[in-house]
């Protein structure tokens, strides 16, 4: 019996996007950043990271909305070591993760997620993956529409 590649769909409401631009790629310093939020008790979920270049990174991370403020305050606290340092916010967004043991053995889950958005116009702010999972970030209003095209894909 073969293992189905998703098995199930999650959806997380009112995620705020961060990015974090023109960010030295200095582990004290980025460590620092992700301790203060954490010290504020503030839950980051998606976290990616752009590859170094020329001495810089990007950082993206997913936040609950209720917290924006407060990692606005945080970010431009680092102004004062990082000048140039850009934070972009974008408050209106959803969190759709698809799950399944049976990706592990299937190629192609991705795939057929970005075609089913892709054919839907749906657009994607940030992905995370697992072995057994893929989160994507949309806009809120398409939540609806992807959730439906995810679930007839999929059989859910």
């Amino acid at each position: 019996m073969s293992i189905l590649p998703v098995t199930s769909i999650s959806t997380v409401y009112n995620v705020a996007l961060v990015a974090v631009d023109n960010l030295p790629n200095d582990m004290v310093l980025i460590a620092g950043i992700f301790n203060k939020i954490a010290e504020e008790k503030i839950n980051i979920d998606m976290i990616s990271q752009s590859p170094p270049y020329k001495g810089k990174i990007n950082i993206y991370f997913s936040i609950p909305t209720e917290n924006i403020i407060k990692v606005i305050a945080i970010l431009n606290s680092f102004k004062i070591r990082v000048p140039n340092l850009r934070i972009e916010i974008d408050s209106d967004s959803t969190k759709i993760s698809v799950f399944g043991e049976g990706m592990k053995d299937k190629p192609g889950v991705a795939a057929k997620v970005f075609s089913l958005m892709a054919e839907n116009e749906i657009e994607l702010k940030l992905i995370t993956t697992s072995e057994v999972d893929i989160s994507y970030l949309i806009y809120e209003k398409d939540a609806d529409k992807a959730i439906r095209a995810i679930k007839k894909e999929f059989n859910l």
